[in-house]
């Protein structure tokens, strides 16, 4: 019986000894041009397969299968592999990880392999099958600049364009986005890719463009525009012809490059700069326009302030208007009809004032003024606004008349010699009162037992009072969430409008970071953003959900969205400006 047992422990040790699985490559070194073959394989009927994650590989084919089974000498032979064909998407040392299967219930992995990635290589070339001509110089991406030498915030333009032979293009992938780091950049939106004749090196071809950007610079120097990368499959045409005389199309990869390009921001001339200069930068009209100016006390007038033309209208502040203590002014309602095509921004941005009158008379708000600077005559402007009149016809006078008219330019309130006493009342109406004792009456009563009954009311009123002081983080909370919906009121406004809900979605998260960081708009960089709330102690996660939604506001203006997807944006800023307040507040 132990003889029997050890047997069938030593049979069933063979046939376990032999499940293999492994991995198994075309060559363990390759040019970047070069594909390379992987093949798993297991001896048998495996579940499950995983591969590996093909890390700095593409993947040009596959996964195909193949099973076989034989039969020899009464044996029976099974195998199974899963085939697949890569691409190096970079040169070095490369590890294919290991690749899992079942296989009886028992999980197999292969071993790790290194494969070594060399410079592109001259590949052998079938005279008939090789292409006309090379990819290299089929293809070409040209990142063509407006101007090398502008102003801080000038707008300047960047078209990539794609110069292209007689072949196909099947698919592209974008590998390297730029950053556009200390630029504010607008991308224009393009529809539809349209080809046209053009020249490249003094050779017809066609040209398509790619991509449109404006960018306004943000400080001077040297400022280098980020190269962009994309990745194409393309068919070139061979020298072997079908029956109808068509050339035949090789499958070819090739990634072009639009390289950085250096441009020479030039500062703002010192010379000249007005004491109220904010960094505008363009061609502009200045108005300063009252609801209305005759009015009934208790009345309210809108002052709207605003600033339209053509120039950087998103990257600087609009003035404030001073106006007499007399007068009650609101916090503004900020409003922006801005458009950016690839000339630059143009439209109209303003602040409205609600103002409140309280007291008769005639109040003057000052002129302001609006200094910018003109590019085309390299100078400085200021536009004056007239001093406007508010003329309150009713109500009662301004309390200490002369100082008020002398620190406000507010009339004296008159008051004639036959009026000065007129409220005193001249005549009296007495009317006869019966005599009744207060000492048992109702009233008695009420006052006797009414601090008996306010105790408890003021006991339990004090005790949630106490609990709600206590409640530090959820104080905390709900003052975050009144400052969130404070800044993006404005966006709720306009929900019902996408174009118009994103432009206040963005203006209200700069708003914010203004507020709390004390920054300016120019200095509104993604890196100057995440270095100065990670100096203050925010969390990455809530940085980088922060910057991607300042991203995302420029490309959801013109992607399709639902009022769905526009009320999740809106209710993720108010998580995401609640979430830093409390974290800059700790």
């Amino acid at each position: 019986m132990k003889r029997l047992l050890l047997l069938l422990l030593l049979c069933a040790q063979g046939l376990v000894a032999q499940v293999q699985f492994e991995a198994k490559v075309s060559k363990t070194t390759l040019g970047l041009n070069e594909r390379l073959r992987v093949d798993f394989t297991m001896n048998g009927d495996g579940d499950n397969f995983t591969p590996p994650s093909f890390e700095g590989f593409r993947v040009v084919g596959g996964p195909s299968q193949q099973v076989s089974q034989s039969w020899v000498n009464g044996r029976s032979s099974f195998q199974k592999a899963y085939s697949y064909f890569l691409l190096p998407l970079q040169k070095g040392t490369l590890v294919l990880r290991q690749a899992t299967v079942e296989i009886n219930g028992q999980v197999y992995k292969t071993n790790p392999i290194k494969i070594t990635v060399t410079n592109a290589v001259d590949l052998p070339k079938d005279p008939y099958n090789a292409p006309q001509v090379s990819a290299n110089d089929a293809i070409h991406l040209v990142a063509e600049v407006s101007k090398a030498n502008p102003y801080v915030n000038e707008p300047i333009t960047v078209v990539y364009k794609l110069y292209f032979g007689n072949i196909v293009i099947k698919n592209q992938r974008s590998l390297n986005n730029p950053k556009y780091n200390d630029f504010w950049s607008q991308n224009i939106e393009i529809k539809q890719i349209v080809t046209e004749e053009g020249v490249y090196n003094g050779q017809r071809c066609n040209v398509a463009v790619l991509k449109k950007v404006v960018l306004y610079p943000q400080k001077s120097g040297k400022l280098e525009i980020e190269p962009l990368s994309i990745d194409f499959d393309l068919q070139l045409p061979t020298n072997r012809r079908d029956f109808f005389g068509r050339p035949y199309l090789v499958d070819d990869n090739k990634r072009v490059t639009a390289g950085a390009k250096t441009i020479n921001v030039k500062p703002l001339p010192e010379n000249g700069k007005p004491a109220d200069f904010s960094g505008a930068v363009g061609k502009f009209n200045f108005k300063v326009t009252p609801s209305k100016t005759n009015l009934k006390n208790g009345e309210s007038l809108d002052l709207k302030v605003a600033v339209s033309g053509t120039g950087n209208l998103k990257l600087f502040d609009i003035p404030k208007p001073v106006v007499p203590n007399s007068l009650e002014m609101y916090d503004p309602v900020h409003k922006e009809n801005v458009s950016t095509p690839l000339s630059g921004m143009n439209g109209e941005i303003s602040d409205t004032y609600t103002i409140i009158t309280q007291f008769k008379g005639k109040y003057p708000i000052k002129p302001m003024s609006f200094s910018y600077f003109d590019l085309g005559s390299n100078s400085y402007k200021t536009i004056t606004s007239p001093e406007i009149m508010v003329n309150v016809l009713d109500g009662p006078g301004a309390p200490e008349a002369n100082d008020v008219a002398a620190n406000t330019g507010v009339s004296k309130v008159k008051v004639s010699a036959n009026e000065q006493f007129h409220f005193i009342a001249l005549k009296t109406g007495l009317v006869s009162a019966k005599r009744k004792d207060f000492l048992g009456s109702g009233l008695f009563y009420t006052l006797l037992f009414a601090p008996l009954l306010i105790i408890p009311i003021v006991v339990v009123l004090r005790k949630k009072k106490e609990a709600i002081d206590g409640d530090v983080v959820g104080n905390r909370i709900r003052q975050s969430n009144k400052l969130a919906k404070k800044y993006l009121s404005e966006a709720k406004k306009q929900t019902g409008n996408k174009e118009l809900f994103y432009i206040a979605l963005e203006k209200s998260l700069h708003n914010f970071l203004k507020a709390k960081l004390h920054i300016e708009t120019s200095e509104m960089s993604k890196d100057r953003i995440r270095e100065i709330l990670s100096d203050k102690n925010a969390q990455s996660q809530t940085i980088n959900d922060f910057i991607q939604l300042t991203e995302s506001c420029e490309f959801a203006r013109y992607a399709p969205s639902s009022s769905v997807s526009i009320q999740q944006d809106y209710e993720k800023a108010v998580s995401i400006i609640s979430e830093l307040e409390k974290q800059l507040s700790s």
